[in-house]
């Protein structure tokens, strides 16, 4: 198969990545721009550049992703690209009126040093920003970090420049959802209104990357968290950030400005996730968990039970973004899978700790080298029996024979991600199903004719 050239040799890597487990910054900021409503998101640099952001995000959500770009040339990278961004602004604030652009940066503008803010300053000053309408800005050069900083940059973005300070705290909470499905966040806030707890989140996709088709075509989509209240935001008693990677920085900073006090939580994916987080929200806003929540963890704990001789002992390896894998393989762990290799192209010394302390016995790495090339070395030294990660994982699970569980970005050959959540005790019932599936499916293809069995 394709990757029949993977060495089983493991050796240092300190400046080489193959195939990597992440994509780039612009991406995630470009993600969680589409989380306002009535934003449109503007790439600053090379048209190249805009197109390969937006069609990332179009082939994993199979939604259309409005943006503008920059459209630097060769001149435009030697003298600057204010008078690009200028233009740009006045031109998308006349044709396609938004409530509000938000910029991020690519490697090329970011080189030659560009200063966003100031440029956005100056759109101001000069009257083409219409009144109303708002601009935000976030750094994000591609050689650094990987789409999951992106993505925390723009939420930070977010939290700095739309939030008003009030003295004044009313009962309301802020939840930073992290970088999860659309299907993920309209989960959680279901959740929060069966609690009956007053909550804002944002970014917010759904309503936008999962938006139905009426046969008219809107530029704008109903989703997304309205501006008004992402300047309420500064006025919660509480937020709730989501994940270390993606949410914390932006909480902090809403701290900063606003005062809203926060905790940083795992993503709710599996039991004590999502256990932690409910008692959590309940303790602070007094609001308790309803029998009907109770009643799908009792469900979830049943199917495990029902289930488990086809899930303890099996050795799992998994890629993504940290935020995910973290409270994944807390949960793998728990209903008695043992994960044994993990991989993150997202760097940070927090997931390392975490790892630790989750699968103390598992191989473990992020950063650059942390790559889909290691991943497949390390199965070939120790096989598996599961594999979990986005959709470049089909190439190892083919070559090696793994059942393969679609999970995380990008996801590009299956569909249903968008729809169907995997945060909460529901979502966790779907993903063990989807994890029962693949295994029962091999064992059904590979059993013996007199072992072929209709009750499983």
């Amino acid at each position: 198969m394709l990757l029949r050239h993977t060495s089983k040799e493991v050796k240092e890597r300190n400046a080489l990545t193959i195939n990597p487990a992440k994509t780039c910054q612009p991406v995630g900021a470009m993600y969680a721009s589409l989380g306002i409503h009535g934003c449109l998101p503007h790439s600053h640099g090379s048209q190249g550049c805009c197109s390969y952001h937006r069609s990332a995000l179009t082939r994993h959500y199979k939604e259309p992703v409005m943006a503008g770009t920059s459209s630097f040339t060769e001149g435009t990278s030697v003298f600057g690209g204010q008078s690009n961004l200028i233009t740009a602004f006045e031109n998308m604030f006349n044709v396609y009126d938004p409530d509000i652009i938000a910029v991020h940066t690519t490697c090329l503008s970011e080189t030659i040093g560009d200063d966003v803010s100031q440029i956005a300053q100056k759109a101001y000053d000069d009257g083409k920003v219409p009144e109303g309408k708002y601009i935000i800005q976030a750094s994000t050069p591609s050689y650094v970090g990987s789409h999951v900083t992106g993505f925390a940059n723009m939420c930070t973005a977010i939290a700095k420049d739309l939030p008003v300070y009030t003295e004044e705290k009313n009962s309301t909470i802020n939840i930073l959802p992290g970088w999860v499905e659309p299907s993920d966040m309209k989960e959680i806030k279901r959740i929060m209104k069966a609690m009956k707890v007053p909550f804002i989140m944002f970014p917010d996709t759904s309503g936008v990357m999962d938006a139905p088709m009426t046969g008219t075509h809107e530029f704008f989509p109903k989703g997304g968290t309205k501006i008004s209240d992402l300047k309420k935001s500064g006025s919660s008693a509480f937020t709730f950030a989501l994940g270390k990677f993606c949410s914390e920085d932006a909480a902090t900073q809403l701290k900063k400005g606003c005062g809203v006090p926060f905790e940083t939580m795992e993503i709710p994916f599996g039991i004590k996730a999502t256990d932690r987080f409910l008692m959590k929200v309940s303790e602070i806003t007094g609001c308790p968990i309803p029998e009907e929540i109770a009643v799908e963890r009792g469900q979830l704990v049943d199917m495990i039970t029902d289930m488990e001789q086809y899930l303890f002992g099996k050795k799992v390896a998994l890629f993504g973004d940290p935020d995910t894998i973290i409270p994944l393989s807390e949960f793998l762990s728990d209903i008695g899978m043992v994960p044994k290799h993990i991989v993150s192209g997202t760097p940070g010394n927090y997931f390392m700790e975490k790892m630790g302390e989750i699968v103390p016995d598992a191989n473990v790495k992020n950063g650059p080298q942390a790559d889909m090339y290691l991943m497949h070395q390390w199965i070939k030294n120790e096989s598996v029996d599961l594999l979990i990660g986005n959709t470049y994982g089909k190439y190892i699970a083919r070559d090696e024979n793994i059942p393969f569980v679609r999970m995380g970005f990008p996801i590009y050959d299956r569909v249903g991600h968008s729809y169907f959540p995997l945060v909460g005790y529901k979502g966790a019932i779907r993903l063990l199903e989807k994890i029962l599936t693949v295994i029962m499916d091999k064992v059904d293809a590979e059993a013996k004719e007199e072992k072929f069995e209709l009750v499983m």
